[in-house]
């Protein structure tokens, strides 16, 4: 095992050791500080989460729900241990968080003769800066979660379950969490204006970078609210729009640390105060009255009466800033007023910086002009000062001939610039080194490749150790021993197939996103409620007010939704996939017949989904469930279901029954049709199981017993399948004969 860590990663960790062994042996003496700061901050916790802090949540971040969506909404906990075991895991976290800061002050001695703490008084203030700002930016970006994002997200989520006819009961355990993830995620992507302006100081990544690359930061902001955020549009858009703001500034910010790296000397910011004192009193001053007058003189009551106009379903009210601080209304309207007046001032201020910043950099041959210029490679050289020459980007030089470089030097020499001269040879002589040596490493590339392929045949052929492995893993599930060639005959059957969809994958993908957004779409709309109107209409009359359906986690009704469309959208789009995928099929000898038996098993395969979906919603799902809920209901007990389960069950007795019920019929029908044989049927039986296990783990709900409830059933109806079929060919004796080279079982 030792041998799988490099020398560099096993000195690191070595490092690593060491450094934290100096570090408790300096902190020795104090440690028992440090332990008492860790459990005040457990035992403080936990009383402030008892006595306020969920009160606060659930009253905070509940505030925009409408007065009849509050009251269906409430936070349960599901098991005893529930409330005490959080309590105590948010305690230990934030003990931790105020331990290790007092932890590595009292062993900066040991860190700082190892390098790793600040020696210069300098160096300490632009520490205390970063961090400041670090704190700042956090707090900026937790604000901005719990005052705005948090409240809209949980009204609309909340509202969006009791108009479907679902109950918001929320888990505890579940609604801490989710919370506490999207406030983590918020507080990480306020950094983004630090983290920018630390990469292009460093030179890690280039401002300009940052400025021609950002469409595809906008589509990774979208991505990555699509995974912290819920799934809808509405919050979603919440996330990205801050994002993308954060961005802007952020660019200008990387910009400003980018310029004054290069110019700041050249700028003396005392002088750029003294010089433009005038306009930044004059903002100071008029932000300073306007935010005073708007907060003191009723800017909230004008606000709150066009507020008042809206809908009913919309209208909000806001709080004066004496209401929300419990300051007089006047001393909270002058804080603002000056922390309004400090921030537009730092603001005018910025600019005004970075326009001589970017004045004395273009005056002095940096890099922000020529950046902008387009494309690196229409950088006129002959008019760029020397400091300019050495920073301009090696694609000036790249296509550029020898007679260009040694006649713009003769030019720079007859301006009596001599230094300039000095520096387009010098760079012209670089970049011809590097492609030189560029071309040398292509070279040993290509021949350490085709040495690798070599080695890959001899080692078994296209397949290699991946076929070798699989090869391995597949030999459980068949009665011969799999080889290589047949891993990779199967990769590129696959393969092969895929590629044959490419060119209709517009109307596959069409097909699909048209079933799915329409079924969603119906069912957001109130669909889901018809349906579950319907299904407790079949129920007996005294069980109904006894049966609720909740909602454990705030998106667990969207998701549901979503699940639901998506298994309609498969459903409907794997018989077009089919056919289009025959020709391929056909060609890899994996099928045979006419592709139109698609087509006909399809329109079999939507029908046997409605009728057995007509039958099982009809008689056998409300049987089961008023069955359950009156054993429920008989030993006195609360009956809750929870949507995930409770719909899966729904759906696993009324669609389910048309699916299982058209495994045979389909099996029939590509027997009679010459699709597939009963013979191959039989011979793959062990491989479709494994498909049909593996399938169930993905799509139902977690857990073992769900996934059994679905595979089981599914296998049994293959194997009655080919029961059947073995009926029909008389015991695989009549149909269509094998191919040749085929042997018979």
């Amino acid at each position: 095992m030792s041998g799988a860590v490099d020398d560099d990663a096993r000195e690191s960790l070595q490092s690593g050791r060491e450094t934290l062994g100096a570090m408790l042996s300096s902190a020795q003496s104090d440690l028992q500080k440090v332990f008492i700061v860790a459990v005040v901050g457990l035992m403080g916790t936990i009383y402030l989460l008892r006595e306020f802090v969920w009160e606060m949540l659930k009253r905070d971040l509940f505030s925009m729900m409408p007065p009849f969506v509050r009251e269906e909404t409430s936070v349960v906990a599901i098991t005893p241990f529930d409330v005490i075991l959080l309590q105590v895991k948010i305690g230990l976290v934030v003990g931790l968080l105020l331990a290790i800061p007092l932890f590595i002050w009292y062993s900066r001695d040991a860190l700082r003769q190892r390098g790793y703490w600040p020696g210069e008084r300098v160096a300490r203030w632009k520490f205390a800066t970063v961090l400041l700002l670090s704190l700042v930016l956090l707090a900026a970006g937790v604000s901005y979660a719990y005052e705005l994002f948090f409240p809209l997200m949980f009204n609309f989520l909340a509202t969006n379950a009791v108009q479907v006819g679902f109950k918001p009961t929320y888990s505890i355990v579940k609604w801490a969490q989710f919370i506490f993830l999207l406030t983590v995620s918020f507080g990480l992507a306020a950094q983004l204006p630090l983290v920018m302006s630390a990469l292009s100081y460093t030179g890690i990544v280039r401002y300009e970078t940052f400025r021609d690359k950002w469409r595809y930061a906008v589509l990774g902001i979208f991505v990555f609210g699509a995974l912290f955020s819920p799934p809808d549009p509405f919050t979603q858009v919440m996330w990205a729009l801050p994002l993308i703001l954060l961005y802007g500034i952020s660019l200008q910010m990387a910009k400003f640390v980018t310029i004054a790296k290069r110019s700041s000397s050249r700028v003396d910011v005392g002088g750029v105060l003294r010089e433009r004192w005038n306009v930044l009193a004059g903002v100071a001053f008029l932000s300073l009255v306007g935010v005073y007058a708007f907060f003191a003189r009723g800017g909230i009551d004008l606000l709150n009466r066009a507020l008042g106009r809206l809908p009913a379903d919309y209208r909000v009210q806001v709080a004066t800033l004496g209401e929300a601080t419990g300051l007089p209304n006047e001393t909270a309207a002058a804080v603002a007023a000056v922390l309004a007046a400090l921030v537009v001032t730092g603001v005018v201020l910025f600019s005004l910086l970075m326009k001589a910043l970017s004045e004395a950099d273009r005056a002095f041959g940096g890099t922000a002009a020529p950046a902008s210029a387009g494309s690196p490679t229409q950088i006129d050289v002959s008019e760029l000062t020397a400091g300019a020459v050495r920073a301009a980007p090696p694609e000036v030089f790249h296509e550029m001939s020898e007679e260009e470089s040694v006649a713009l030097a003769r030019e720079a020499m007859d301006d009596d610039n001599p230094e300039k001269a000095q520096a387009i040879l010098d760079r012209f002589d670089d970049e011809q080194e590097a492609q030189e040596a560029e071309g040398e490493g292509d070279a040993a590339a290509a021949a350490g490749g085709a040495a690798a392929g070599a080695a890959a045949q001899g080692d078994g052929g296209e397949g290699g150790t991946a076929a070798g492995t699989a090869a391995g893993m597949m030999n459980a599930f068949t009665e011969d021993e799999t080889t290589e060639e047949d891993i990779g005959g199967y990769y590129y059957d696959v393969a092969f197939i895929l590629e044959s969809l490419t060119s209709k994958a517009f109307r596959i993908v069409g097909l699909f996103m048209l079933v799915l957004g329409g079924s969603f779409v119906w069912l957001y709309q109130g669909g889901i409620r018809r349906i579950k109107d319907t299904f407790f209409g079949q129920m007996p009359a005294g069980l109904q007010p006894d049966v609720e359906i909740v909602t454990l986690h705030p998106v667990e009704a969207l998701i549901f939704e979503i699940k639901f469309s998506t298994l309609l959208a498969a459903v409907v789009t794997v018989p077009l996939v089919l056919y289009y995928a025959w020709p391929a099929l056909k060609e890899r000898g994996l099928v045979r017949g006419d592709p139109r038996v698609m087509l006909v098993w399809g329109g079999s395969l939507i029908l046997g989904v409605i009728g057995g979906s007509i039958v099982g919603f009809l008689y056998v799902a409300p049987t089961i469930i008023s069955w359950l809920a009156a054993d429920a209901v008989q030993s006195n007990m609360v009956i809750a279901y929870r949507i995930n389960n409770f719909g899966w069950l729904v759906i696993y007795t009324t669609v389910g029954i048309g699916l299982l019920a058209e495994i045979p019929v389909s099996m029939a029908l590509f027997h009679v049709g010459n699709v597939v044989s009963y013979h191959t049927m039989r011979s793959y039986w062990r491989q479709v199981v494994v498909v049909v296990f593996a399938v169930s783990a993905l799509v139902s709900p977690r857990g073992v017993f769900t996934m059994l409830m679905l595979a089981v059933p599914a296998t049994a109806a293959y194997l009655a399948g080919l029961f059947l079929l073995w009926v029909i060919t008389l015991g695989g004796r009549r149909g269509r004969p094998e191919p040749a080279g085929t042997t018979a079982d």
